[in-house]
């Protein structure tokens, strides 16, 4: 099988596709970061799906009996929090809202800036004149500050944090579309296919767009790193998910108040953040090397 996918003389398209990703996950294996960091992330994808079956208590439960205990504390491995609930059970839980953040930011963003991009570059004039001044408005506004004022136009909540941090994540991808669009648009596979008889549609969807997903897949990797900041931010600020909801960022809020005597309650959920972010941007490290056509490990 090994022979078969790395065979320099493909016998079928189906072959050479599999032989290229095989290459690309050789590749990938190789990078012993990246491959820590994908296993932070499996892990993440575990803990969220077994939540109810691994999490050792209630996230949502108040005992004040228990309230402020320190790490170590026999069945509080974690601690607990000001309210007596377990800080490990609320982590597990809280992975849930943070890879539902980040996996509903990352279908809606890249495809408006993929569109918003892909148009203009392959339009030109003034589509290309008025769709990049409107991507230049949403660049020059600071990433937190304009989602902080979609989320206070549009209340408070989960869904309203994703929206708003959505519009504010789609101009970079829109850039990068554009620009990989503009480099393929006057390409001779581009012109044979017009004279065959494409419209602009096929063009876009069919072939551009296609050679513009490595690209964007690495972006958007890398980028995860700071939604989950923008999200935990959000929450921080009582704009996102909201009490009692285990929220990384609403957790870090709460227990801001005890940092001093009690640092554990602020502190877990931010190192859970940090190793969240980290995972993400180390993956997508790997998937540059393995993506990127100017690298060896992508011949």
């Amino acid at each position: 099988m090994r022979e078969w996918l790395l065979s320099d003389a493909p016998a079928s398209r189906r072959q050479a596709r599999l032989g290229r990703l095989y290459s690309g996950w050789l590749t990938f294996r190789e990078n012993t970061l990246a491959m820590l960091g994908l296993g932070i992330l499996v892990a993440l994808v575990i803990c969220a799906a077994l939540a109810p079956w691994i999490a050792p208590h209630d996230p949502y439960v108040q005992d004040l009996a228990t309230r402020l205990k320190p790490i170590g504390t026999p069945g509080h491995i974690l601690g607990t929090d000001s309210l007596g609930r377990d800080i490990l059970s609320r982590l597990i839980w809280g992975s849930r809202i943070t890879l539902y953040i980040v996996t509903l930011v990352a279908l809606i963003a890249p495809v408006v800036g993929l569109l918003v991009g892909t148009v203009a570059g392959y339009a030109g004039g003034l589509w290309d004149a008025v769709l990049m001044r409107i991507t230049d408005i949403f660049l020059a506004f600071p990433r937190l500050v304009l989602a902080l004022a979609f989320v206070a136009a549009l209340g408070a909540g989960i869904e309203n944090a994703v929206l708003a941090i959505s519009l504010t994540a789609w101009p970079p991808y829109a850039r990068l579309a554009r620009a990989e669009t503009l480099t393929i648009r006057n390409s001779d596979f581009i012109s044979a296919i017009r004279l065959q008889g494409a419209g602009p549609v096929r063009i876009i969807t069919r072939h551009i767009w296609p050679l513009c997903l490595s690209s964007l897949i690495v972006r958007v990797t890398l980028d995860m790193a700071g939604i989950i900041l923008a999200a935990a931010g959000l929450g921080f600020l009582g704009l996102g998910a909201q009490p009692p909801s285990p929220e990384w960022g609403a957790m870090i809020s709460e227990g801001r108040r005890f940092i001093l005597d009690h640092w554990w309650v602020a502190t877990v959920p931010g190192l859970a953040i940090f190793t969240v972010s980290l995972a993400f941007n180390l993956l997508g490290d790997g998937l540059r090397d393995v993506l990127d056509p100017k690298s060896g490990g992508s011949q």
